[in-house]
């Protein structure tokens, strides 16, 4: 994919030049949404929301991280999405099952080539790892899922969230930390590659 071509292409109107950069792009912006707003539904209008939002002002990319300013307004739409449900009830994390009542475990996530031993492994990090993600500071999860779910490096995301890279760093240290300390809660029931020495440093 030559993606400089495209994005000129988008400047210019091609509708078929931005599909083919959303394509690209839709599983990077909705596993970011998802990661800060913890909700699937919520996940996919905030990625509607950055994805028109784009669209709209793809003219004014003036190069560098195209993945660096589409991640600004997806992590714009999320807070959008924040403010927004604030005004209205908590949607729960996991779907309801066809009897009305919600699912213990993330099931319609299920990879049919774990066993079931594996699958409920999974289950138990994923589970845990939004936990600490949720109890994050919002500046901080942004960062954190940036850098460390999005593999963007520091430069990425301080362009991304708009700071210096010194705050960067600074609140993905914070962030670290804090998800060690959180998931040190988790020991009993994560997998023993994700348990945390006492002590341990990252």
């Amino acid at each position: 994919m030559n993606e400089q071509a495209l994005i000129r292409d988008a400047q210019n109107g091609s509708l078929d030049a931005f599909n083919t950069l959303v394509l690209h792009y839709q599983d990077s912006v909705f596993n970011a949404a998802l990661r800060i707003l913890g909700d699937e539904d919520q996940a996919a209008d905030a990625a509607q929301d950055a994805f028109i939002s784009a669209f709209k002002s793809i003219a004014s990319f003036r190069g560098g991280s195209f993945k660096a300013w589409l991640m600004r307004t997806v992590t714009n739409a999320c807070y959008d999405e924040l403010r927004r449900k604030k005004r209205r009830p908590t949607t729960p994390l996991e779907p309801d099952t066809d009897d009305g009542e919600e699912m213990d475990s993330p099931k319609w996530l299920a990879d049919p080539s774990l066993t079931p031993d594996q699958q409920m492994e999974a289950d138990e990090v994923e589970h845990a790892i939004q936990h600490c993600l949720d109890n994050l500071p919002l500046e901080f999860k942004t960062v954190v899922v940036m850098a460390d779910i999005q593999g963007m490096d520091y430069t990425e995301v301080a362009s991304a969230v708009r700071v210096p890279l010194g705050t960067v760093k600074s609140r993905l240290a914070r962030a670290r930390l804090r998800l060690r300390e959180c998931l040190q809660g988790f020991a009993e029931l994560l997998p023993a590659n994700y348990r945390l020495e006492e002590g341990s440093k990252a």
